[in-house]
């Protein structure tokens, strides 16, 4: 399996496994995702460059989204002052389940994260989804916090602020990885989004 950088052209397969995603999820009794992603954040991560996939053979097996940008309103300032990557969107195929490819994803998030100097590895998660957070835990990372306050874009609670992190380490995923050497973290680096 190879990992290579999201095309503007795979956006219609990227929103099609995130509905396949999100209808096993409720099948699991959970909602998340069930808000389809607006399609032109999505592009716009594409063509930032942080959008991954795995690609085995002519299928699409897995994607990932690593960015040294933070989701606005979850870290806090000293936190945001260490040098991190956050992941998100982390998604594995049903085809392609059991084969612990989420794992090697963070393992090759980390890898990448540590290549480009940064401390942590960090990532929101979905703050009802018990059996996503015990992966994560299981994984290697380390709750933070949850963040339950409103959502000002949505005027909700917050649905997705599980907070965990963990080192940054070299590591070999096992993937042929066909993705550009990463960059070094300015040291302006992580920003909140906006």
């Amino acid at each position: 399996m190879r990992i290579v950088p999201a095309e503007p052209s795979d956006l219609p397969k990227l929103l099609a496994f995130r509905e396949e995603a999100a209808a096993w999820l409720s099948k699991l009794g959970s909602d998340q995702w069930r808000r389809p992603y607006p399609a032109d954040r999505l592009l716009a991560s594409i063509e930032a460059g942080t959008v991954f996939m795995v690609r085995d053979g002519d299928a699409t097996a897995a994607t990932i989204t690593l960015t040294p940008e933070a989701e606005e309103g979850l870290w806090t300032e000293a936190e945001l002052s260490e040098p991190s990557m956050f992941v998100s969107k982390l998604t594995v195929a049903r085809t392609h389940a059991g084969q612990d490819l989420g794992g090697r994803l963070l393992d090759w998030a980390g890898d990448r994260a540590y290549r480009a100097a940064a401390t942590w590895l960090r990532l929101d998660a979905w703050t009802t989804n018990r059996a996503l957070q015990e992966y994560y835990l299981r994984h290697g990372f380390e709750h933070v916090r949850t963040v339950t306050e409103g959502d000002a874009v949505n005027g909700g609670p917050r649905v997705s602020g599980w907070l965990a992190q963990r080192r940054t380490a070299a590591a070999n995923s096992g993937f042929t990885d066909e993705t550009p050497i990463p960059s070094k973290l300015p040291a302006w680096l992580p920003t909140a989004r906006s």
